[in-house]
């Protein structure tokens, strides 16, 4: 197990027309550390924004794309880990998707 603190569990949020369509639902995604499991996700979730309860963790590993680096060699774009995070529905809103 990876010695993570909450800060670095989340890296960033996924901004597409389906993750905005979801946050009606309580929906929200984030891309999280590869090395993350879905017990530190909540926790570095309820931590960093406050008035949040976890209702349930989505996790996904994704691997990379393959892409032609040169004019015959192929490559891979890096892996990540995509975790979709629902909120309770007397949870507050996580406040960095307002006004998206």
């Amino acid at each position: 197990m990876a010695d993570l603190k909450y800060y670095d569990i989340i890296l960033k949020p996924v901004i597409t027309e389906k993750s905005m369509n979801e946050m009606a639902d309580k929906k929200y995604a984030f891309y999280v550390h590869p090395q993350a499991n879905k017990v530190q996700i909540k926790e570095a979730v309820q931590k960093m924004f406050e008035g949040t309860v976890v209702e349930k963790v989505n996790t996904m590993n994704l691997i990379g794309r393959k892409k032609r680096t040169r004019s015959y060699k192929y490559g891979r774009t890096s892996a990540r880990k995509k975790a979709i995070i629902t909120l309770t529905p007397e949870s507050k809103d996580i406040e960095i998707f307002q006004g998206m």
